[in-house]
C-alpha cells in the first residue's frame, strides 16, 4: 500500500517514537489524525505537519469509540501508544492493570475493529500495530506489559488471517531495544548484558516498510537479540537462567524505580 496520499490516523504521538512515525508519514505524503489526552502537546504537532488533531484517553471506552468516529476514512491505523507497565504485578492497583490494559491491547483492538469494515469495503487499507519484543519473551517484572505485547501479537497475527483477501493489510512491528527514545532514554538504564539498541529511525522504516509491503512482522533489533528472542521464545526456563546472568533484574530494577519516580 502506497503511503502517500492516505489518512493515517497515529496513537501515542506524543510519546517514545510517536513522533518519529508522525515525520515519517507527513515526509511521505500522508495526511495525518494525531490523537492524545494533552492538546498542549498535541497542537505543535498539529501545526508542524498540518494535522488534524482528536483529543482523547485510550483507556476510557467512550472516548475510543468517539476517537474512531471522528477519525472515518482512516486509510492506515498505526497504533503506537502504550503505558510502559514495568514493575511486578503484585505492586498493581487493580484500577492500574485495568488501565494498562485498556491502553495497550483494548484500545487497540477496538480501534482495529471499529475503521476495518470501512477499510474492507473500499477494499484498501492497512492496519499497523506497533508491539514489542516483550511480546515474545518474557522478562522479570514485565508480566504486565508482556502480557499486553502477547496479546497484540497474537490479534495482530490472527487478525490479518481474518482479513485475507479484503484488500486490507494487518502487520505488527517489534522494536527490541530503542535508544535515544523511551524507557531507557528516559531512566537512563543500561540494557542486559550490553546488548546494543536500534536508533528510532530504524523502527520509523520497520513501520513504513510493514505498510507498503504488507510485512505479517517485523522484530527491528540487533541479530544477536532477534536470535535470542526466538530461543526465548521457545524455552522459556533457559532464558530465564539466561537474563539472570546477563543482569536483567537490575536493569529492571532500575527502570521500575525511576518509572515511579516519574509518576
Amino acid at each position: 500500500m502506497h503511503i502517500a496520499g492516505t489518512t493515517v490516523l497515529l496513537t501515542g504521538v506524543t510519546g517514545g517514537i510517536g513522533g518519529a512515525v508522525a515525520a515519517e508519514m507527513a515526509a511521505r505524503g500522508a495526511q495525518l489524525i494525531l490523537t492524545g489526552r494533552r492538546r498542549e502537546a498535541l497542537e505543535p504537532l498539529a501545526d508542524r505537519y498540518g494535522a488534524r488533531t482528536v483529543l482523547a484517553d485510550l483507556a476510557d471506552a467512550e472516548d475510543v469509540r468517539r476517537l474512531a468516529e471522528e477519525a472515518a476514512g482512516t486509510d492506515i491505523l498505526i497504533a503506537n501508544a502504550a503505558l510502559p507497565s514495568s514493575g511486578d504485578l503484585l505492586d498493581y492497583t487493580p484500577a492500574q492493570i485495568d488501565r494498562a490494559l485498556a491502553v495497550n491491547l483494548r484500545a487497540p483492538a477496538m480501534l482495529a475493529r471499529l475503521l476495518a469494515p470501512d477499510m474492507v469495503a473500499r477494499g484498501r487499507g492497512h492496519i499497523c500495530f506497533v508491539g514489542s519484543l516483550s511480546g515474545m519473551a518474557a522478562t522479570k517484572s514485565s508480566s504486565l506489559y508482556n502480557a499486553t505485547k502477547f496479546g497484540l501479537r497474537g490479534l495482530s497475527l490472527a487478525f490479518r488471517q481474518d482479513l485475507h483477501g479484503t484488500g486490507v493489510g494487518v502487520s505488527i512491528v517489534q522494536p527490541g531495544f530503542v535508544r535515544d527514545l523511551g524507557m531507557f532514554a528516559d531512566t537512563g538504564s543500561p540494557t542486559p548484558g550490553g546488548v546494543r539498541t536500534v536508533a528510532p529511525q530504524q523502527v520509523v522504516k520497520g513501520v513504513a516498510r510493514a505498510i507498503e509491503r504488507d510485512v505479517a512482522e517485523i522484530n527491528v533489533a540487533p541479530l544477536e537479540l532477534r536470535f535470542l528472542t526466538k530461543i526465548a521464545s521457545q524455552f522459556p526456563g533457559f532464558a530465564e537462567r539466561v537474563q539472570r546472568r546477563a543482569g536483567a533484574e537490575k536493569t529492571m530494577n532500575a527502570i521500575v524505580a525511576a518509572q515511579r519516580t516519574s509518576r
